[in-house]
């Protein structure tokens, strides 16, 4: 098996964490700011209640890959999905309140932890796509960051 893979990364948003929370929970904002190669489809009725179920898939030709994924951590400002499949772990975003500057706003914290399990997908990703991941994931953080401010 892989050694465990971890990406965390923060950013301040001048917003409050109701609206910074909306961007990760709400169908709509959540494809604003996703990668346009992602998208998050609901297993059933959309909705981030604990137990909620999603599939995560890749815009890829001819392969279209899913990862299913299920919210198992959920409280005001904080969503954990866990994933099984080709990566298999956690993804946690969660809203602090903070001051900076003497402005009021939210840092949010985002934190993807996995592993690979299929030794040639882990080789693949190594190769080819851990420094885009890592990219996307802080440009998604800012798309998502623009949106939270806009509301």
């Amino acid at each position: 098996m892989s050694q465990p893979n971890l990406y965390e990364q923060s950013v301040f948003i001048k917003a409050n964490a109701t609206k910074v929370e909306r961007c990760f929970t709400e169908q709509k904002l959540m494809h604003q700011w996703l990668n346009p190669a992602l998208v998050c489809e609901p297993v059933g009725q959309w909705q981030t209640t604990l137990g909620s179920e999603f599939k995560f898939k890749l815009k890829v030709p001819l392969l279209a890959p899913a990862l299913p994924s299920t919210v198992i951590e959920r409280a005001p400002g904080l969503i954990v999905w866990a994933f099984d499949g080709f990566f298999r772990g956690r993804d946690r975003w969660e809203c602090q309140p903070e001051n900076q500057n003497n402005i009021r706003g939210t840092r949010l914290l985002n934190r993807f932890e996995f592993t690979i399990p299929n030794p040639l997908v882990s080789f693949g990703f190594k190769q080819f796509a851990a420094d885009w991941t890592k990219q996307d994931m802080e440009t998604q953080l800012q798309r998502l960051k623009q949106i939270a401010e806009r509301l």
